[in-house]
């Protein structure tokens, strides 16, 4: 796979010895390493792209933490929500599906990120719109991971006046991606007790700042 080129769409996150770069607009993955990681930090100094951001180190998996795909629904969601979060969960998929294959993280993540200058949502706001987005999930005869998943849920928190909340992380031991919902305090909602282990890597400027 060639290297992606440093700018705006692209986030390098250093693990160690080892760097990830992902591209925002494919999804592509590349761990760099020596001389070539060398190489790559000295162009960012010259691009439009965001700064290197440290990965926290995560306990080792071994590959029995790892995210699941999709999380069962929990009780809590109202019915407007609901309804809401089946439209959107379906608008999220047309937009998955429509277009090249090769730009479909891509669009997911604009997605995901439409809302992102409005407020955080409070804990009880983002938990209504997962869990809801979670029931929808159970209705389609379709594959929604988590990147789907937490598009929808983002999407109807913008319904709602709230935004930000969306963060797509890595993690390390071994490397992995995961996507979900956070509240204004930065905290995962309804989420493993291990996504901890991921650190953000999309927007940075966004991450973690508490809007109210």
């Amino acid at each position: 796979m060639r290297n992606p080129a440093p700018d705006e769409h692209t986030r390098t996150a250093l693990t160690g010895e080892a760097g990830v770069i992902v591209d925002y607009r494919t999804g592509e993955t590349v761990v760099l390493t020596g001389d070539t990681l060398t190489r790559w930090l000295a162009s960012l100094k010259s691009s439009a792209a965001p700064a290197p951001i440290a990965i926290r180190a995560s306990e080792v998996s071994w590959g029995t933490h790892e995210s699941p795909a999709r999380l069962e629904p929990s009780a809590g969601s109202s019915w407007p929500f609901r309804a809401a979060a089946l439209v959107l969960l379906v608008i999220t998929l047309a937009v998955r599906q429509c277009g090249r294959t090769r730009t479909r993280f891509g669009r997911l993540v604009r997605l995901a990120e439409a809302g992102r200058e409005l407020p955080l949502p409070t804990s009880n706001h983002a938990r209504q719109a997962v869990r809801s987005v979670r029931w929808a999930a159970q209705a389609l005869p379709a594959r929604i991971a988590c990147l789907e998943e937490s598009t929808a849920a983002s999407l109807l928190l913008m319904l709602g006046g709230r935004g930000g909340a969306w963060r797509h992380g890595l993690a390390t031991d071994p490397i992995r991606l995961h996507a979900w919902i956070c509240d204004l305090h930065g905290r995962p909602i309804d989420e493993p007790v291990h996504t901890d282990h991921y650190t953000p890597i999309n927007a940075p400027e966004f991450a973690w700042k508490k809007k109210r």
